[in-house]
Formats: C-alpha cells, structure tokens, sequence
C-alpha cells in the first residue's frame, strides 16, 4: 500500500468577526471575580474588564465525556456603542482522498479519531463528567488556546482498523514569555496531554520550544510536530532559530521522542 502522508497545519486562521482587537491579554493587571472564578482585565490602561463565557458543547465520543469552550468576551465600539462578543467554535477539516476510502474513513476529521477545534480568544476549556455532574477547568487560569484535539463521535477507521483516542491534545499560549506584560500569539507556544478526564496534564514538546505546524503519517499513525528551539532564551520564536521535528505515537502518546 503507498504510504498516506497528510501534511496538517497547527497554524490554520483563527476565526474572525471584522476588525478584531489583538487575540490575547495583559496578565499584570488585577483580577476580578464572576461567578466565584477568576477573571482578568483586557489591558492595564482599559477599565473594561476581562469577563469570559461559555460557547457550545464539545461532543467526544465517549457519552460521559464533554468540553465546553470558554471564550474571553470581547469588547469593540460601533456607532458610538459598546458591543459585546466571544469567538465561536471553528473546527479543522481534512477534504483529502486518504480520510476517505475503504480502508481510511475519517469522516472529514482533522486526523483520525480526533476532532480539532479552535476559536478566537479562546482562554479555557472545562471537561464535564455527565455521570457524576463535575466539571473541572483544564487549566487553573485563564491562558491563550490555539487548538484543542478530542476524541471525535464518529467511528472513525485507519488502515481498516477502527480508531478510537481517549485523550486531548492541547496547543496553547500559556505563559508570558517575552516578558512584554501580554499573554498573547508572540510568546512560547506549548503542546500538552490530558487523559480522558481532563487530568495528568503533560508536555509533549519541552518548555524551551514553540509549536509551529504538524504533520500526520497514516502508516504509522504518527504525528510529527515541528517546533522551534529557543535558543538565545528570550522567550520569542525567531526565525534563525533551530527547527527540530518531534514524533508522537498516537496509538499510545507516552511513547514519543525526537527525529531532527
């Protein structure tokens, strides 16, 4: 069989509404409280503050597992009025012949048995439990959310050979690294692993690299993810920094390692 080598790109547009305010936030600032949670002012020279809601429901395939998307509410001026909005959720589709044939039925997914999504200003995605009614945010504070892999709902096939994931993947903006007061698309981006309840948060790219795209091997049902190395540790992705390749076993994502 000729090898099925889908190439993915982690850097795919975020979704836009006109003329949006820079994606991100200053993480300097005080922070109210809505609701109990934690929340974050928009910028240390702007009184509006940082409220954040929910938008839609994430359905994985396992029915007592759902995401729910957290997005920062945005502010913009329109004659002469504030008006409110948050990012919606967008997902990341795959149209090519590999996810589908007999063998290979990906049911349009980003790569087989995930679903990938992603939103503008999406700060925090919570995982709840349908059985015991808890939910819990993945991260303890808001951060800055590129894209979010999950198990998808279809029954997805790979080489004739049902898949089925029980983890997510999460590509996030995380950390302030360039020191600049902003959490924002300029700093570090980082790649974890959760386990199907959201938990045991893991690294699967080191600390010191940004992620910057991917690329799926069917054969193998690898995912090699291309990232650069902060070598003058300044926090910033440059673009005379090294690129170094990390692969990532799908089947089983403890096992994982480097190729370039």
């Amino acid at each position: 069989m000729k090898k099925l080598l889908l190439v993915c790109s982690l850097f795919a547009l975020l979704s836009s509404c006109g003329s949006h305010e820079k994606k991100g936030f200053n993480v300097n600032s005080n922070s109210p409280e809505e609701n109990g949670k934690k929340d974050l002012s928009a910028a240390a020279n702007d009184s509006t503050v940082f409220l954040s809601r929910p938008n839609g429901i994430l359905i994985t395939g396992y029915s007592n597992h759902r995401l729910v998307p957290i997005y920062k509410l945005n502010t913009k001026e329109s004659r002469g009025k504030i008006r409110y909005y948050t990012g919606s959720n967008s997902f990341h589709r795959t149209y090519s012949g590999a996810g589908r044939n007999d063998s290979n039925n990906w049911h349009n997914n980003y790569m087989p048995g995930f679903e990938a999504m992603y939103g503008y200003n999406l700060v925090n995605v919570e995982h709840h439990h349908s059985q015991s009614k808890e939910s819990t945010a993945l991260f303890e504070e808001p951060i800055l959310i590129k894209t979010v892999y999950y198990p998808s709902y279809s029954n997805d096939t790979l080489n004739g050979m049902p898949v089925r994931r029980d983890y997510y993947m999460i590509s996030v903006y995380d950390e302030n690294t360039n020191k600049d007061q902003f959490l924002n698309t300029d700093d570090l981006r980082r790649f974890y692993l959760f386990d199907l309840n959201g938990q045991n948060r893991t690294a699967l790219v080191p600390k010191n690299y940004s992620v910057k795209s991917s690329q799926y091997d069917a054969a193998n049902d690898y995912m090699y993810v291309y990232a650069v190395l902060d070598e003058n540790n300044n926090g910033v992705a440059e673009e005379t920094e090294a690129v170094h390749v990390f692969w990532i076993d799908l089947a089983n994502p403890e096992k994982r390692g480097r190729v370039y």
